[in-house]
């Protein structure tokens, strides 16, 4: 097995990180394919350390792409969701080959050219549409030909089961466990009492029409964002391929919704 270290930049703080791990993985008899960041090529390795929080982990999918290398998130961020290993635990589970890999679902975006704006069209967790003005957007749904009620909202989210956690988490939507199959339609923020989310299958198509009142609306995908024109239709649905993400003992869903996100937390129970 040959190991490559990432990190989005090579201040002291990482480079000081990157050296004292490289040490630790290559003196367990693990192979170093080297240390990079978004600002160069996938190297030739067999799994990614992503070293730093979500973020850093999410800037990868677009240097890895469907190349299928896996990736275990070493957190050295703050909250540590999908990168939940901590450094001392890492190596000794990859040389004892205790780990599993979990193939997560990517959710893709287009538009009538076949691509939004020349960016990557995938995301882990979520596309989100949002308005760049004061007026709510008028967002009009439909799944496998069938329309949805218009919403009056901020915008919309469509969310993986990685990304139910996410955003998706804090416009209401429901948590999903990692390898559920589905997508999460969520309004942002909508003007209507009588709207929530709905969770589809990953074999939906999803089509978004805008009725707005401003010229452009702003297109995240994950943590990648630009400025495209509010007449745009967009098709959203899952991707041909997965995310493949590496689990080690001690880093359960369960205990990350509890012990990060406080999931049904009462002071009742610690009497």
């Amino acid at each position: 097995m040959k190991a490559a270290l990432f990190a989005r930049d090579s201040s002291a703080t990482v480079l000081k990180a990157v050296e004292g791990l490289a040490s630790s993985i290559l003196r367990a008899g693990i192979g170093y394919a080297g240390f990079f960041t978004d600002r160069d090529g996938l190297p030739d390795a067999d799994i990614i350390l992503s070293l730093g929080g979500d973020g850093t982990l999410l800037s990868l999918l677009p240097i890895i792409r469907d190349s299928a290398v896996p990736v275990l998130g070493v957190n050295y961020g703050r909250l540590g969701f999908l990168s939940s290993s901590a450094p001392e635990e890492v190596v000794q589970a990859l040389a004892a080959g205790r780990y599993a890999i979990e193939k997560r679902t990517l959710v893709r975006v287009s538009d009538a050219s076949g691509t939004v704006g020349g960016v990557y069209p995938y995301a882990l967790n979520e596309v989100a549409i949002h308005r760049t003005g004061a007026a709510m957007l008028g967002v009009e749904v439909s799944v496998d030909g069938v329309s949805l009620p218009t919403y009056w909202a901020d915008g919309i989210l469509v969310a993986t089961s990685s990304g139910s956690t996410a955003y998706s988490l804090s416009v209401g939507g429901p948590i999903a466990f990692p390898g559920s199959k589905v997508l999460i339609v969520s309004p942002i923020a909508p003007h209507n009492l009588n709207v929530r989310p709905i969770v589809l299958p990953d074999t939906s198509d999803i089509r978004i029409r805008l009725h707005p009142r401003d010229p452009e609306v702003s297109l995240s995908l994950d943590n990648r964002q630009l400025i495209v024109g509010s007449s745009v239709n967009l098709e959203v649905s899952a991707a041909p391929f997965t995310f493949n993400i590496v689990r080690i003992p001690g880093g359960e869903f369960i205990k990350a919704l509890t012990g990060k996100l406080f999931w049904g937390y009462d002071i009742r129970n610690n009497s």
